[in-house]
């Protein structure tokens, strides 16, 4: 069974934290993409997908490949909620 993961329109480039407190954490294809999402969620956190923002140049010869046998690239958000665990470092 294939999942789909929703993607977002939205505009981010920058890594760090957006207005919301949305933190930009990587872009990938599926299936890491879906395995990381799930990661995060049962670790607490919100996860929001969104679309991978493309740039001028040679650059996106990999997503364009990609998208061409039909990988599917999103950029991964999480933003942590009282849920998530306080007391990790790698999430600091």
């Amino acid at each position: 069974m294939r999942t789909v993961i929703p993607i977002k329109q939205v505009e981010t480039r920058e890594f760090g934290k957006d207005a919301g407190g949305w933190e930009r954490m990587s872009t990938l294809a599926e299936p890491r993409l879906s395995e990381m999402a799930e990661n995060y969620r049962t670790l607490g956190f919100e996860v929001e997908v969104r679309d991978m923002p493309r740039c001028e140049g040679d650059c996106n010869a990999c997503f364009e490949a990609g998208s061409a046998i039909g990988q599917v690239f999103g950029t991964l958000f999480i933003r942590r909620t009282s849920a998530a665990r306080q007391d990790n470092e790698l999430f600091d």
